[in-house]
């Protein structure tokens, strides 16, 4: 897929590696533990393993099942990561001498509950760009700056995707055309691609809209869009924003960083004497200070549909939105503590950053480079 870029910067060259000296991932947990309980709480720092690798080199320490032990979230194998995990606490005299390879414990305490997939505030990264010379350091500079300002687009990163980046084309194959597959966890991850992939490609087209309103006046906007077969209700609303990202009426908008989701109107009370601002506005302002961000649909039948001038880039998707569950994902993010710092005696660029939970560190690079980061 050809993802669009909301920086208008050209492509930056420099050299990135995830290993564990340039890549390093912290999780942050969702909640503090509470010191006590039957289950016990490992830190736990693994070097170019995956989570699953890990967890099964610490369940045969324990003599347990893999399914015993508890975590949050899935880290990438290549490089320096650190994440929790639960196990049963009596069973932790068994690691009073634990010595493996690429694993360490940092860190011990105790809670009540076993930690389940997705109990995590987000990820803390540290990383190292290399060969980067000054006038590329210069330009990503401008873009963390940009970034900072703005926020960035909450693009699936090709993790998603599988190895050879088409397990989505498997998983069109289930949901358009019946393809049958035996082993439902494969399946699952297949029809998950799929729904990752066109979350994607709705996001890629959102941004080429923002663009094309930033591009033209108000006057040319309605024969503009009356080319690509398009029409909005309000072109004011669209060209007043500052915002990268254009808001349209009938988004689906989200709490940030958690909360409930609402259908973003454009109305006024008409039961005031002064008429109040139209709550487009008000709910925009509320973008502006990161209280609220538009998502994008995974398409199923739990998902909240958008309405009137949003739903003309997720109506197609509803031939086939009932056979799946479905839910809606920020489409847009805030890294939180982005810094970046040039040491140009060994050309690096070291960035850090915090990303909530399901987001991409490749994806932040990517939209600095403005090309692909395998």
């Amino acid at each position: 897929m050809a993802r669009e870029y909301f920086l208008n910067h050209s492509s930056i060259e420099f050299h990135f590696a995830q290993n564990n000296k340039d890549f390093v991932v912290d999780e942050v947990p969702l909640y503090e533990f509470s010191g006590d309980g039957e289950h016990l709480i490992l830190k736990i720092r693994k070097r170019d393993l995956t989570t699953w690798e890990m967890i099964s080199i610490i369940a045969k320490k324990l003599g347990i099942k893999d399914r015993d032990i508890g975590y949050a979230g899935m880290k990438d194998k290549n490089g320096m990561t650190m994440q929790y995990i639960s196990v049963p606490r009596k069973l932790e005299a068994k690691l009073d001498n634990f010595d493996e390879k690429n694993i360490s414990i940092l860190s011990r305490t105790y809670h009540n509950n076993k930690i389940r997939l997705g109990h995590l505030k987000g990820n803390r990264f540290f990383i190292r760009l290399k060969k980067v010379n000054p006038t590329s350091a210069s330009m990503i500079s401008g873009a963390v700056e940009k970034i900072k300002e703005f926020g960035m687009p909450n693009f699936f990163g090709y993790q998603r995707f599988g190895s050879d980046g088409d397990n989505f084309e498997v998983g069109k194959k289930i949901v358009e055309d019946g393809l049958e597959i035996r082993d439902q966890s494969k399946k699952r991850l297949f029809v998950n691609a799929y729904q990752s992939h066109l979350f994607n490609e709705w996001l890629s087209e959102r941004i080429k809209l923002s663009r094309l309103i930033e591009g033209f006046s108000i006057k040319e906007l309605p024969k503009v869009f009356e080319t690509l077969s398009l029409k909005f209700e309000h072109y004011e609303i669209l060209k007043s924003q500052t915002h990268p990202f254009k808001l349209l009426i009938g988004d689906v908008m989200m709490h940030y960083p958690h909360g409930r989701a609402f259908i973003l109107k454009n109305e006024t009370d008409e039961t005031e004497k002064v008429p109040k601002e139209s709550n487009f506005n008000i709910e925009l302002a509320r973008f502006y200070k990161r209280d609220i961000v538009p998502s994008g649909i995974l398409v199923g039948s739990r998902a909240m549909r958008s309405e009137k001038d949003a739903s003309i880039y997720e109506s197609p998707l509803w031939s086939f939105g009932e056979k799946l569950d479905g839910e809606r994902r920020y489409a847009w993010i805030f890294p939180e503590d982005l810094s970046g710092k040039y040491r140009e005696e060994e050309f690096w660029f070291e960035l850090n950053f915090f990303l909530p939970r399901g987001s991409y560190a490749t994806t932040l690079l990517e939209e600095i480079a403005k090309r692909e980061i395998i």
